[in-house]
C-alpha cells in the first residue's frame, strides 16, 4: 500500500496532546509533504532531496509558531494514506493539508533541534516513534 510522508511541526502542548491521547486530533493538520509543486521546484531532485526540502518548510513553520523564549522545535515525520493528503495553498512548496486525525501508529520518528533557539538544520536530532518519553523529557 502507497503511503504519503508528511512532516508536521508541533509545539511542546501537541507533543503532551499526541503522549496522552495518542493522537493529533485537530484536522485537518497543515503540514508537509513532498508535492508536484516541490518536485517542478528541482526538477533535478530526488525523493531525499525533496522530503529533506518539505522537512525543512516544516521546521520554518515551527519556528514560526513560537513566541516568547526561544525553544526547542519538533517536527514528526508520518506516513498516511495519501487519501488523507491534499495540496494547501500558500508560499510553501511542500504545504499540505490532511483531513484526518493523525493517530500515533502512523508516526515513524520525532525531529528536534538539538538547542533551544536554533533555526537551522544541521544539529537535528532524530527520535524512532518508541522513544516519545524522550522528546518529551527533551520540551
Amino acid at each position: 500500500m502507497t503511503q504519503t510522508r508528511i512532516y508536521l511541526p508541533l509545539d511542546a502542548e501537541g507533543v503532551r496532546l499526541l503522549a496522552s491521547s495518542r493522537e493529533v486530533p485537530s484536522a485537518p493538520l497543515a503540514a508537509f509533504a513532498v508535492t508536484e509543486r516541490l518536485e517542478r521546484s528541482n526538477p533535478a531532485g530526488d525523493e531525499e532531496e525533496w522530503e529533506y526540502a518539505a522537512m525543512g518548510e516544516a521546521f520554518a513553520a515551527a519556528g514560526r509558531a513560537q513566541s516568547g523564549p526561544a525553544r526547542k522545535r519538533v517536527v514528526l515525520a508520518a506516513d498516511v494514506d495519501p487519501s488523507w493528503v491534499s495540496p494547501r495553498p500558500g508560499d510553501e512548496l511542500s504545504g499540505v493539508v490532511v483531513a484526518e486525525a493523525l493517530p500515533l501508529a502512523r508516526v515513524v520518528s520525532f525531529h528536534v533541534d538539538e538547542t533551544a533557539g536554533d533555526d537551522g538544520m544541521d544539529d537535528l536530532l532524530w527520535y524512532d516513534v518508541t522513544e516519545l518519553d524522550e522528546v518529551l523529557r527533551l520540551l
